[in-house]
């Protein structure tokens, strides 16, 4: 049985279709024979059909003989964080993050909360789950360690920030559809108890896996404006966002306005080269110039690794990075085993404008000077005859060219990356410029036009 659940570094499907509990079962158990697991972490999310298939998982993870430690309702990022504390075998996470309810998926890391490598790790417990070929079924334990676990990634956390340095502030917060409400309460009542002055508006937080307030996914435009109203209607310093697992966040300004990714990768970066000076910052290829400048101003080393989480993380070891960003929300630290985290990027913006002012502001200069076009995506019936012609269009004026990922050129006063979807026939362009946003939008009509020319629209 072939399952078309499993992706490029995770698994994620439509439910009934790709992925249901007898599925989740063999993956469990592939997983734990796999990694030669004995103790593996276990979480999920909090979308209606989590539940089923985490238990569904577990009874899996025992039938190889593994005790589970289960975290229940949580994020990725502390199951991530239980495995490297529980010093467990592996970690999965039940969640389809910022997909329709109508899908689910899971997480995994080995040991370490590494990430699994794409083909002796991943293709095996595939080959596995295929076969369906375990024999008897042996008897691990269940644990649940929910609660001791999370107040140690509380204190990891808020370890990242000098909480005698936060000033009052006001946070917006938004839950998407409540999956990080929980967690957030016990860091905001944490930080009550060290009597840090934040206070916190929330939205959107308890946890309800119907979805009541759509595709928690903060990324996409239409999303936005809820969340922009409600900063301004509760006079908030900045507001936050989260998707479905909350391994992403997001940031509005007191005005209301996005923050598009790339910036906070700089903030974050300038946070952590005060620190450390000389240390490195991996990045995406996407987006890269404020990035680097942000680096090269303050004395770090800027290292470009291909985009998606299993690159990073392994470029984050590879290098002994500090600190990880992409431009789509992800933030890697090397001190959370390495792995991205929802939560310590807000807290550090509360600790920087703290210190130096309002949010808008910290970005307004870098957003002068390298300008960008926000990733914009062409649905299309062949997406690699379309980058074949912009390819043949651009390169001869480049001065530079980079395929680490995708097609990046270099064109002097601006700057674009065109890459190809892992799982779907859609183009993903990002254009960027050095203080001329006129620059962008005649880049985006010229490249448009190229891309979606003739019979090469979707449904054309």
């Amino acid at each position: 049985m072939t399952l078309s659940c499993f992706k490029a570094y995770d698994i994620r499907g439509r439910l009934g279709i790709d992925l249901d509990a007898g599925i989740a079962f063999r993956i469990g158990r592939g997983f734990a024979r796999a990694l030669d697991a004995r103790r593996v972490v276990l979480g999920r999310d909090c979308r209606a059909s989590s539940q089923e298939l985490a238990g569904a998982v577990a009874r899996a993870l025992m039938a190889e003989g593994a005790d589970v430690l289960d975290l229940g309702l949580c994020g990725t990022e502390e199951v991530y964080f239980a495995t490297e504390y529980l010093a467990a075998d592996g970690g999965i996470c039940v969640t389809a993050s910022h997909n329709p309810m109508d899908w689910n998926g899971m997480k995994m890391v080995r040991a370490g909360a590494a990430p699994l490598d794409a083909e002796s790790g991943l293709a095996r417990i595939r080959a596995l789950a295929e076969a369906d070929d375990f024999g008897p079924e042996r008897h691990g334990k269940h644990h649940d360690v929910a609660q001791t676990t999370r107040a140690a990634y509380v204190e990891r956390v808020l370890s990242f920030v000098d909480l005698d340095a936060l000033k009052p502030l006001k946070i917006l917060v938004n839950s998407g559809n409540g999956a990080a409400g929980p967690t957030l309460n016990a860091i905001a009542a944490r930080l009550d108890a060290f009597g840090a002055p934040l206070r916190f508006e929330r939205m959107h937080h308890s946890p309800d896996g119907s979805f009541p307030n759509g595709i928690p996914n903060p990324l996409l435009p239409e999303n936005q404006p809820e969340t922009a109203a409600a900063v301004r209607a509760a006079g908030a310093d900045f507001g936050v966002a989260w998707d479905g697992d909350f391994d992403r966040c997001f940031f509005f300004d007191h005005e209301g306005n996005f923050v598009d990714g790339e910036y906070i990768v700089g903030l974050m970066a300038e946070v952590f080269l005060a620190k450390h000076t000389g240390a490195k910052i991996i990045h995406d290829p996407r987006v890269i110039w404020n990035t680097r400048d942000v680096v090269a101003r303050a004395g770090g080393q800027a290292v470009q690794s291909r985009t998606g989480h299993a690159f990073i993380k392994q470029s984050m070891r590879d290098h002994d990075a500090i600190y990880g960003g992409e431009m789509s929300a992800h933030h890697y630290f090397r001190d959370f085993a390495y792995c991205d985290s929802g939560m310590i990027p807000w807290l550090l913006v509360a600790e920087l404008v703290s210190h130096k002012g309002p949010l808008r502001d910290l970005v307004a200069a870098r957003r002068a000077a390298f300008p960008s076009s926000g990733e914009i995506n062409f649905t299309l019936k062949d997406a690699e005859a379309a980058a074949a012609r912009v390819r043949a269009a651009f390169l001869p004026h480049a001065l530079a060219l980079d395929e680490t990922d995708g097609l990046s050129l270099d064109l002097g006063a601006w700057r674009f990356n065109l890459r190809s979807s892992n799982t779907e026939p859609v183009l993903r362009l990002n254009v960027e410029a050095k203080a001329d946003p006129t620059r962008i939008e005649a880049a985006i009509a010229e490249i448009s036009a190229l891309i979606l020319s003739e019979t090469e629209r979707a449904g054309a």
